[in-house]
């Protein structure tokens, strides 16, 4: 990258999604894993074109302009990092440290490799009424389903994005769409700040907290 080298969100709301653990992929190349908090981190899978990618092309969306230029909350500075630590880091992403934390998922997503987190920011939160997302912190089972929801088990390029559909971490499934730099996880949750790269992880920083869909 020309700029930096290569974070993740704010996460969770009413229950949240953000990292988990690498997995092996389907026939189709995505990730099989169900619960992140269960499943110890795989080794890194073979670089592919689509990785490739993702670490040539350079953050995006109008969001990454909030991003410190300098220091550990910096682009390059996350770039040397786990994106769990890279997190913690960036004062976007307080809210959504705070869920990892509750969940117990900061060594999950530290040690995972090649993976790709929706990383909500802290204005995604506070779009949740703040009773229901206390019940959501409180309740780790409930937490850690919606964090894994916001991780796939490998790396997405931003073009892939366009038509994506992918398996996350947490076992249901998420499309995303769009064209450009502009991207959309889920019905509504924008990329305000895309291709964040962490040690080992590919961030989309996004404006809301994504729900997986009821069993």
């Amino acid at each position: 990258m020309n700029r930096t080298r290569t974070l993740t969100g704010a996460l969770l709301a009413a229950g949240l999604a953000f990292g988990a653990t690498a997995c092996g992929g389907d026939d189709d190349g995505e990730s099989t894993s169900g619960s992140a908090a269960n499943t110890p981190a795989t080794s890194a899978a073979p670089s592919t074109p689509a990785e490739a990618g993702a670490a040539a092309a350079e953050p995006f969306g109008p969001a990454c302009s909030a991003v410190p230029k300098d220091g550990s909350g910096s682009f390059s500075g996350m770039a040397q990092d786990p994106v769990a630590t890279a997190a913690s880091n960036n004062p976007v992403l307080s809210t959504l440290v705070t869920a990892v934390k509750k969940a117990g998922l900061v060594d999950t997503l530290n040690s995972s490799k090649n993976i790709t987190v929706f990383a909500p920011t802290n204005d995604a939160f506070a779009k949740i009424p703040e009773g229901r997302l206390n019940d959501v912190l409180a309740d780790k089972e409930k937490l850690t389903s919606i964090l894994t929801y916001h991780v796939v088990g490998q790396k997405v390029a931003p073009d892939a994005l366009a038509n994506g559909d992918f398996k996350t971490l947490q076992g249901a499934r998420l499309k995303t769409s769009g064209s450009g730099e502009s991207f959309t996880a889920g019905e509504n949750a924008k990329v305000v700040c895309g291709n964040v790269q962490t040690a080992n992880a590919t961030v989309y920083i996004i404006d809301s907290v994504l729900m997986p869909p009821a069993s």
